[in-house]
């Protein structure tokens, strides 16, 4: 059986769950958010807590009991903490400015590279160079901040772009400019 699948997932207070066939509802202090889940897999709420079952011992049903559980974990751990993801801006004149909902990034390009918030995800800067991504989605707050990154993900020789504040660098040596014969 799947360790993290027979796992409950705990309902904390102030979090309602509805379960309708294959979609879960979550309602919690931060919003609502809504999934539909594979409709082999069995969600049950008992004693304020999400039970997630498979019918039968196939590969399918092994590999998405893990899943389907983590997915609802998510669900309400969204809707009652939320997500964040931060990131930095590293380099000479590279900074990120907040514009209403929107940021504003100058990272070394002729012009300022504009990032629009998605629906449901809060963008904002602290200082000049951390940009702190959240939302009750995960995967959106993922998704959000990875297309921040891809603007400029962080060079090896300087370190210089945009890296996620948990991430190291690895840095290569430049040139040796060793002896010329």
């Amino acid at each position: 059986m799947s360790r993290i699948g027979k796992v409950p997932v705990p309902v904390p207070q102030g979090v309602q769950v509805d379960i309708k066939g294959s979609q879960v509802t979550a309602r919690g202090p931060k919003g609502t958010i809504s999934r539909d889940l594979h409709p082999d897999m069995a969600i049950d709420l008992r004693d304020s807590e999400v039970v997630v079952s498979r019918p039968t011992d196939s590969r399918l049903h092994k590999s998405l009991h893990g899943l389907t559980r983590t997915l609802v974990a998510n669900l309400v751990q969204g809707v009652s903490g939320g997500f964040i993801r931060r990131l930095e801006v590293a380099g000479v004149g590279y900074r990120a400015q907040q514009s209403g909902k929107d940021i504003v990034l100058q990272v070394g390009f002729s012009h300022p590279v504009l990032i629009q918030a998605p629906e449901g995800i809060g963008l904002a800067v602290e200082g000049n160079n951390r940009i702190v991504v959240s939302g009750i989605d995960k995967e959106l707050v993922g998704e959000t901040a990875a297309r921040i990154r891809r603007v400029k993900p962080p060079e090896p020789y300087k370190g210089k772009g945009i890296k996620y504040a948990e991430e190291t660098v690895r840095r290569k040596a430049g040139k040796s400019g060793g002896k010329k014969k």
